[in-house]
């Protein structure tokens, strides 16, 4: 029938779709029109027929005939009706965007032009949408350009807007460039149907207006302005005038170490010859054919210490048979320290570590080199050596946060914290780092001495800042305890989470010195010996290391414990919950390599720096760096030397046992001046702490420290009970003034 008028039309659309380069149907759309009109102009025309003569009629075509006679019979004259108009009216609905009302149909209202929408200011907000947002049938033309200049919109007609650069004449336009593009949904930016490539009108910051006859731009871009807060306004008018806060002027003048302070061992190349690989690959082979397992596949990895072999047993093959042929392939290859991975993580292989005949050394010098760690960004870098494929591996304390190392003697521990400590060095400056230092030998950290103005911490009026007494130990610990919490109330004061939030909220001039906020620099703890003072001091060590542990991560306080006995007396179950990343050296028993890590092959090591790292999730086989003591002392000579703080950085002063009764010999009669308002603050916020004084009342924490002894001699604040604040005994502030009249008319 009339309908078959169709096919010309879906011919001539995809003629042209295919012969023209611009995109004047939309191929989707037009096809699938064509074919609704097919077959709904056919059963229109032929019911139409019908209804004037039984007779089938050429206007509808066999097939409308055929179908209305079947819906006919099916639904009735009524019901065909029916389903002809309510098909009808959906169709041009959907196309035609048709508005239903109560009386009539109407098309959709249509979209104002920038001039209109000036004339017409209180327009609703949802026609600026409509104008930004075109309907189906609109074509947004315009040309992508980056980093162009603001744009200017020109509304042509009902269905076209242009897009022109700033300043451009609509006659130069760029024929080329120029794309059009069609909104198929208006909650969404314009996109090519072809390259979803997302082409979003904005408009750029600019100073300066943009030309063009776009008159109320404001209700084409709206803003969305966040007042400032008065606090905010005055930190950023202190930016600008002094700019951000720079926690390195101090010690402008600081040099970082540099490399040629470091020794050059050689041209760190791997010596492992063909010949070698090839006798333990053959070894390893003959071994397990003489066990009846096959192998499909060998690969070696060369590392510095140690070489990889990899292989891929033949199907069938059960994994403990080839572990348990771990001492049967040390045998025939007759090395020491043979390791099987069986299977190794992530990968469908099972590992044979083997060392090599002739390891290398792996020196300080090439791993501060490395792009890897000069290039890093993270905040606590420590470059612990090579891997077993001879990378160089660099790790950040901060997200460990707690390092456990242990080994037996002689195997690597202690250089293994030089070069921790070496690394920070090369990487911080000594406004942003501080080292609390505890050696019970006596002689393994003494070179960092010469550091003590630099990167050292302390307790006040110590002499020494390498610690070596455990009764020192424990009251720095406790001190620790109370930085601690310090840091914590700064924190909460500034409403942030962690130190980094913190520093960077000061840096900005958010936060003011004089309510007691201060730059924050990370602590880390360094324990050489943790067995000596677990034997002496017992849990009066354990307490404050598993409270630091559990605590100081997000505050920046970090610990380092390296011990020689790794037994379960001294690495007790407190301490390995804290500390999940662990490095064990060689050790001498599978018992003690499962106390460090949870797992075995700490025993199978040789030593010499050979390492396995436990982050937790994976155990990864390193060859530590070797830094000998000339180049540390070189190192810190050359820091030492140059201009630093008066002293070491002053950690809280903490009152042990021997302090608790110092107020008993206190004369209230010759009390303090704020003796009186150091009495009215600690009731008022019912908190006995010293350095709630210090902070308010803005005094030295030696004096400080003298008026809380003067409230617990008079019955103020109860007696010292460690790091918690003291007990206020007064309930308010009228009893207090009470006592205090009573006092002063003594």
């Amino acid at each position: 029938g009339i309908a078959s008028f169709a096919f010309v039309y879906s011919l001539v659309v995809l003629g042209t779709h295919l012969l023209i380069k611009e995109k004047i149907f939309h191929l989707g759309k037009s096809l699938g029109n064509a074919l609704f009109f097919l077959l709904f102009i056919s059963l229109l025309a032929a019911f139409i027929s019908r209804l004037a003569s039984n007779e089938p009629q050429f206007l509808g075509g066999v097939f409308g005939y055929q179908s209305i006679v079947w819906l006919n019979g099916a639904l009735g004259w009524a019901g065909t009706a029916a389903l002809l108009v309510f098909t009808g009216l959906g169709w041009g609905i959907f196309v035609f965007n048709l508005e239903l009302n109560l009386t009539f149909f109407k098309v959709r209202d249509k979209e104002l032009s920038p001039s209109d929408q000036a004339d017409h200011p209180d327009q609703d907000a949802s026609q600026d949408d409509d104008f930004f947002n075109p309907t189906p049938s609109a074509k947004v033309k315009g040309t992508v350009k980056p980093n162009s200049e603001p744009l200017i919109i020109h509304h042509l007609n009902d269905d076209e807007v242009t897009i022109y650069p700033a300043g451009a004449d609509e006659d130069e336009e760029d024929e080329n460039a120029r794309e059009i593009y069609k909104n198929t949904d208006k909650k969404k930016p314009v996109k090519d149907p072809e390259t979803d490539i997302q082409f979003i009108i904005k408009q750029a910051e600019t100073e300066d207006k943009p030309a063009g006859p776009v008159k109320n731009t404001s209700s084409i871009f709206p803003s969305f302005s966040v007042e400032r807060t008065e606090n905010e306004k005055k930190s950023a008018d202190l930016v600008q005038q002094f700019g951000k806060y720079d926690e390195t002027l101090d010690l402008a003048s600081y040099k970082f170490p540099t490399l040629d302070l470091l020794e050059d061992y050689g041209s760190q190349k791997i010596q492992v010859s063909a010949a070698e690989l090839e006798a333990n690959k053959n070894k390893i082979v003959s071994t397990l054919g003489h066990y009846d397992i096959g192998i499909e596949k060998i690969k070696a990895t060369i590392g510095p210490t140690v070489t990889l072999y990899e292989i891929i047993p033949k199907a069938g093959v059960r994994i403990s048979k080839i572990k348990n042929l771990e001492d049967d392939i040390a045998l025939n290859l007759a090395a020491l320290g043979i390791r099987i991975i069986a299977p190794i993580p992530g990968k469908g292989t099972i590992g044979i570590e083997v060392p090599n005949q002739q390891p290398e050394l792996v020196s300080m010098r090439s791993v501060i080199s490395s792009e890897k760690y000069q290039r890093n960004e993270m905040e606590l870098p420590i470059a612990f050596g090579k891997t077993i494929s001879n990378e160089v591996f660099v790790a950040d304390l901060a997200k460990m946060p707690h390092l456990l190392m242990a080994g037996a003697t002689g195997q690597g521990k202690s250089v293994g914290i030089n070069a921790l400590l070496v690394s920070l060095l090369y990487k911080k400056h000594p406004s942003q780092l501080k080292f609390v230092l505890v050696d019970p030998k006596k002689v393994e950290l003494t070179l960092f001495r010469k550091i003590e103005r630099h990167f050292l911490a302390k307790l006040p009026n110590e002499e020494e800042a390498i610690i070596t007494d455990t009764k020192k130990v424990i009251n720095t610990l406790n001190s620790l305890c109370i930085e601690m919490d310090q840091r914590y109330t700064l924190l909460k004061d500034a409403a942030v989470r962690n130190l980094k939030e913190y520093n960077q909220k000061f840096v900005n001039r958010q936060l003011n010195p004089e309510e007691g906020h201060r730059y924050l620099p990370f602590i880390v703890l360094v324990i050489d010996e943790f067995a000596d003072l677990m034997m002496t001091a017992g849990k009066e060590i354990e307490a404050p290391i598993a409270r630091l542990a559990q605590l100081a991560r997000a505050i920046g306080i970090h610990l380092v414990i390296a011990t020689q006995r790794p037994s379960v007396n001294i690495i007790t179950g407190t301490i390995k919950a804290n500390f999940p990343a662990r490095i064990a050296f060689r050790v001498t028993s599978k018992v003690d390599s499962r106390t460090i890590l949870d797992a075995s092959g700490a025993d199978q090591l040789i030593g010499r720096g050979d390492m396995l790292l436990s982050t937790g999730s994976e155990i990864i086989r390193l060859q530590c760096a070797f830094v000998d003591t000339p180049e540390v002392e070189r190192i810190t000579d050359f820091i030492g030397s140059q201009r630093g703080y008066a002293s070491a950085l002053a950690l809280p002063e903490y009152e042990g046992e021997e302090n608790e009764s110092s107020s008993k010999g206190i004369d209230l009669e010759n009390r303090d001046s704020n003796f009186e308002d150091a009495a009215r603050l600690v009731v008022m916020h019912q908190q006995g702490s010293t350095s709630l004084i210090q902070r308010k009342l803005k005094l030295g924490y030696n004096r400080a420290g003298r008026i809380m002894d003067e409230l617990e001699a008079a019955k103020i604040v109860g007696p010292f009970e460690g790091s918690k604040a003291r007990q206020v005994l007064y309930p308010d502030e009228y009893s207090l003034e009470q006592f205090l009249e009573n006092l002063n008319k003594k």
